[in-house]
């Protein structure tokens, strides 16, 4: 079932257990990306990443891109940014969240990295998509929403 956002009530239930979630997010027609920090003991160590994170207790999918967007490129996303969102299961087997959200391009400007990462950059879809450094599970992703939006 759709709510007025468009996005399934499921991704808007904070009793919905998943480990946590990521955002596509579009800067027209551009997606924010982050370098991961290159620590051998974090998950896809210094490989290009989507928003998002693990869910904090409470956070239903939602609140959980939004918190991590606002952390990571302290960026803004409002509800009503996100038009997309499926829930997918990790490696592990736990469910995960993708989402897709767009925002005006001159929010560019208002990008700063937080305190995760090696640096930020926007990339077009199929520059990420084709990137060495990508993460395979979130480029797989990434492909399925492109299929089903365009």
């Amino acid at each position: 079932m759709r709510n007025e956002t468009g996005i399934p009530d499921a991704a808007l239930d904070p009793a919905r257990v998943f480990s946590g979630a990521k955002v596509a997010l579009f800067l027209g027609a551009r997606l924010a990306v982050l370098q991961r920090d290159d620590i051998p003991t974090i998950p896809f160590p210094g490989l290009w990443d989507l928003p998002g994170g693990g869910r904090e207790p409470g956070e239903h999918a939602l609140d959980c891109v939004i918190r991590e967007t606002r952390e990571e490129l302290t960026l803004e996303l409002r509800p009503g940014d996100v038009h997309y969102a499926r829930p997918y299961r990790d490696g592990q087997g736990a469910e995960v969240w993708f989402l897709a959200a767009r925002i005006d391009p001159a929010q560019e400007a208002r990008i700063r990295l937080g305190d995760e990462g090696q640096g930020w950059a926007l990339m077009t879809p199929a520059d990420y998509l084709a990137h060495p450094l990508h993460i395979a599970p979130l480029a797989r992703r990434l492909g399925i929403y492109l299929s089903v939006s365009e």
